[in-house]
Formats: structure tokens, C-alpha cells, sequence
């Protein structure tokens, strides 16, 4: 059954990474890779249980921290990409 878990992950990842290939906005784009790291992270969660390994556990944090980092990192960069080019301003 665990196993049957971590391929039905695997597909899950498939679909999103086709996501993030294809997707027609950038929202959903950036959206499919979240979803690829959070699966990521229970990929190795469900690997981590099936070796027997509890110290994969910690690298599955860490790489969850660094995913919601680079996440929040690239929508603000997309949020404030025209702002210091003079966007929006008047130069009457």
C-alpha cells in the first residue's frame, strides 16, 4: 500500500511539472511548482517511512522551508517587477 502511495506521488508530480510546462499564466505556473515541492516533500516522507530512515525526515523539512521561501520569493519578485522602471508614473 505504501508503495501504491508513492507512485500515485510520482504521477501526481508528473501532472504538475506538465503544469508548469504548459500553463497559460504565470499563476499557474508558479502554482504547479508549489505543488511539485509539497509532493516532493511527501515523496520523501513516504520513502523516509518505507527505508526505515527517520533522518530523511529532517530533509524533508527543510526542503518544505525552502520551497515556501522561494515560493513567497518569486511572487513578490512578479508583484514589483515594474516598479523601478517607472511604471505607472506621470512625467508631465
Amino acid at each position: 500500500m505504501i508503495i501504491a502511495t508513492a507512485l500515485a506521488l510520482l504521477v501526481v508530480m508528473v501532472l504538475a511539472l506538465v503544469r508548469a510546462l504548459i500553463g497559460p499564466t504565470i499563476h499557474d505556473r508558479i502554482l504547479a511548482v508549489n505543488v511539485f515541492g509539497t509532493k516532493t516533500v511527501l515523496l520523501i516522507s513516504v520513502i523516509c517511512f518505507i527505508s526505515g530512515r527517520p533522518e530523511f525526515l529532517d530533509i524533508a523539512l527543510v526542503y518544505a522551508l525552502i520551497n515556501f521561501v522561494s515560493i513567497i520569493g518569486v511572487l513578490k519578485y512578479f508583484e514589483y517587477q515594474g516598479a523601478g522602471t517607472g511604471e505607472g508614473t506621470s512625467s508631465d
